[in-house]
């Protein structure tokens, strides 16, 4: 019998590209660091959730704006930081909002960088139910701005039970200071 994650993955396999979140065949592995959070290169730091969809289409890389502005899913073990283990934090790459520590971060083995648990129990996380392509799931999305994340699964480890399985692209990573 297949885990859940293995079916999840079969499925993403199986099912095109076109159909889950409409994002391209070519899209990159590349990570991003604090540099490359969006908010910041408008200029006028503004409230994220005031900032218009073509105003995050300019500052976003084409594969970020796909995930997180319209609730794309990058292929898995695709993403920069799916095999990625260094110390420090994962914040939102639309606004910068705190997410994850590495130190919640875990191998999986589904595809997309797992996480046991966020920073400050959902401190800028907001869940959603998602029935989309015949599954039901709980989507994660950035409190502050709003940008889809991933999704969240009752199957991680026993600590939280929980295993926040997040898109790469939706993410930058803060190194801690050493």
């Amino acid at each position: 019998m297949l885990s859940r994650c293995s079916r999840q993955l079969l499925f993403c396999r199986r099912t095109s590209l076109a159909i889950i979140g409409n994002v391209s065949r070519s899209m990159s592995s590349s990570s991003f660091g604090p540099k490359d959070i969006g908010i910041k290169k408008l200029g006028d730091v503004k409230d994220p959730k005031q900032v218009s969809e073509s105003e995050w289409k300019k500052v976003l890389p084409a594969e970020a704006y796909e995930v997180a502005r319209n609730s794309g899913t990058e292929r898995p073990f695709s993403g920069a930081f799916d095999k990625f283990f260094e110390k420090g934090r994962y914040v939102c790459l639309c606004c910068g909002a705190e997410l994850f520590n590495s130190d919640s971060k875990y191998w999986s083995g589904c595809g997309w960088p797992a996480f046991s648990k966020s920073i400050d129990n959902d401190m800028n996380i907001i869940r959603l139910e998602d029935n989309s392509m015949g599954m039901k799931r709980v989507e994660v999305r950035c409190k502050q701005c709003n940008a889809h994340l991933g999704h969240v699964f009752d199957d991680g480890p026993k600590e939280t039970g929980e295993r926040y399985c997040i898109n790469s692209v939706s993410m930058a990573f803060e190194k801690a200071d050493t």
